[in-house]
């Protein structure tokens, strides 16, 4: 089955039965724009848009009923500038994105949309023209995957900061329960074959051992608001001796391996982070945007505290929410984004967004007259 791609786009094919790819989208920015250390959200709600414009009922499932995403996406990668508190992109370089199918159903509507593809991603007010589309992963089925060569060893470089969640709190280290936790959620949903999680989790934790590991922990701004503390880097794993006695679960990690370059780790994959690769492979042009990340990311756990402490009382789950969106708001607009921008991409009312900016206002500057 051969989706007709307009010219000059990559020529794609891939058959009814394929279940998971990933696609590599070669972009060039119609025009010099700057973007927000966050713009990732702006690529996540282009493809739900995307599939809302041509199915509607498969894009409520993605929006509202499925535990785990049936894609993945990247950020940009390329020549991305700091200037200031920005990320600059340039009309005469190219930029990758890369999308990641992982459902049946999902596989069909790619064809369809293939087959009546839009000239640009828009991102926000940068819109990118798209010149290719090329298989980063080629398509394949959870039975291939899972029938395919075995090996002991798998090395995964994360290519983007990478977390999981664990009561509550962000998680970043690239612990063999917590991968194959996050690797096994995507199977089990996907695959039409579960395997029992508890019993699967308790051998990873008997039988995959860390040969070697060269990671670096790294906070960034990530889903529609606050921070995520996650990790940078790559890890070998293997199995010990004991492993072979459970050779259907010795098929399953090396099948999960492979997966995860199509899935990504831990959670917010399809706002870019989790990126992830077969292989040692730790320089990425995905890392030159992250001082500017960190940077925004910084101020926004720095100004929560502030607001947090002028409520008089810490904790309530609420509280904690309204003070981030109030932070997230107010360090953004001392990046120089505009209200509207903000409001559209927390998806708040415009209304709501000028409120709580003016109240974090108030209050900073109030904290300033008490120091001076």
């Amino acid at each position: 089955m051969k989706p007709k791609i307009p010219s000059p786009l990559s020529d794609l094919t891939w058959t009814k039965e394929n279940e998971l790819v990933t696609l590599q989208f070669n972009l060039v920015p119609d025009k010099d724009s700057y973007l927000s250390p966050d713009y990732a959200k702006g690529l996540h709600a282009w493809f739900l848009d995307q599939v809302r414009i041509s199915n509607p009922e498969l894009s409520q499932v993605l929006h509202d009923e499925q535990t785990e995403k049936a894609f993945t996406i990247s950020r940009l990668e390329g020549q991305l500038q700091a200037v200031g508190k920005k990320i600059f992109i340039k009309s005469s370089e190219n930029y990758q994105w890369y999308l990641s199918i992982l459902s049946s159903s999902l596989m069909q509507w790619l064809q369809e949309w293939l087959s009546n593809l839009p000239p640009r991603l828009d991102l926000y007010f940068a819109p990118l023209k798209i010149t290719a589309i090329k298989f980063l992963h080629p398509p394949t089925t959870y039975h291939q995957l899972f029938q395919g060569r075995r090996r002991k060893n798998y090395s995964l470089t994360f290519i983007s900061p990478t977390s999981f969640r664990r009561k509550g709190n962000h998680f970043p280290l690239p612990v063999p329960t917590n991968l194959f936790h996050s690797y096994l959620r995507r199977w089990n949903n996907f695959s039409g074959e579960a395997f029992p999680q508890e019993e699967f989790l308790n051998w990873i934790d008997e039988c995959v051992v860390i040969l070697a590991h060269n990671i670096e922990s790294i906070k960034v701004p990530g889903g529609k608001r606050g921070t995520v503390n996650g990790f940078t880097g790559a890890v070998e794993l293997t199995l010990n001796e004991a492993a072979k006695n459970s050779p259907q679960f010795c098929k399953l990690y090396s099948a999960l391996c492979k997966l995860a370059p199509y899935c990504g780790t831990g959670h917010k994959t399809t706002f870019g982070l989790g990126q992830t690769r077969l292989g040692w492979l730790l320089k990425t042009p995905t890392q030159k945007t992250m001082p500017i990340e960190v940077q925004l990311s910084g101020r926004i756990d720095e100004l929560v505290e502030i607001f947090m402490e002028h409520k008089k009382r810490h904790g309530g789950e609420r509280a904690i929410n309204v003070c981030t969106t109030i932070a997230t708001i107010v360090a953004r607009r001392e990046l120089g984004e505009s209200l509207k921008d903000i409001a559209m991409e927390l998806n708040i009312p415009y209304e709501t967004a000028r409120t709580y900016s003016k109240r974090g206002l108030r209050i900073l500057k109030g904290k300033s007259k008490i120091q001076n």
